[in-house]
């Protein structure tokens, strides 16, 4: 691996459940599967989709480098994140568009559409034309 991940104390090497990374990466997906938690674990030991399946080869195939230029588009949020693919980047559909997601050590175990939100917060401007006279009252700051 050409770059050191860490956790949050300084100069200590990122383990996951008592593994380091690097010991994840060349376990099999099923003693992976044991280490996630319940929902995950569940959903790899009842057998991946096909989709999933295609993705998870098209991420063996590709290395970090390839996916910094040319990132892994991708509908499936509910893809767990497995070792494999960290430092690899991902383009995540939210509904309307493509985001990137960048894979670090510490998103293991979760979903790909956890780091890709599909509401964004709104903001309330002015009542318009047609309001009733209650809901256009502005309190004064």
């Amino acid at each position: 691996m050409s770059q050191e991940y860490r956790t949050g104390r300084e100069g200590e090497e990122f383990t996951y459940r008592g593994h380091t990374l690097e010991e994840l990466q060349e376990m099999e997906l099923e003693e992976v599967a044991e280490l996630l938690p319940a929902r995950q674990r569940r959903s790899i030991e009842r057998g991946l989709s096909v989709q999933q399946e295609k993705l998870l080869e098209e991420a063996r195939e590709k290395d970090e480098e390839e996916t910094a230029n040319a990132p892994i588009r991708t509908h499936l949020r509910d893809m767990p994140v497995l070792p494999e693919f960290v430092g690899l980047t991902f383009e995540v559909y939210d509904g309307q568009s493509f985001e990137r997601v960048r894979i670090e050590p510490e998103m293991i175990g979760h979903y790909l559409g956890e780091f890709q939100l599909t509401r964004t917060s709104v903001e309330h401007g002015q009542a318009g034309i047609g309001a009733t006279r209650s809901s256009k009252f502005v309190p004064l700051k």
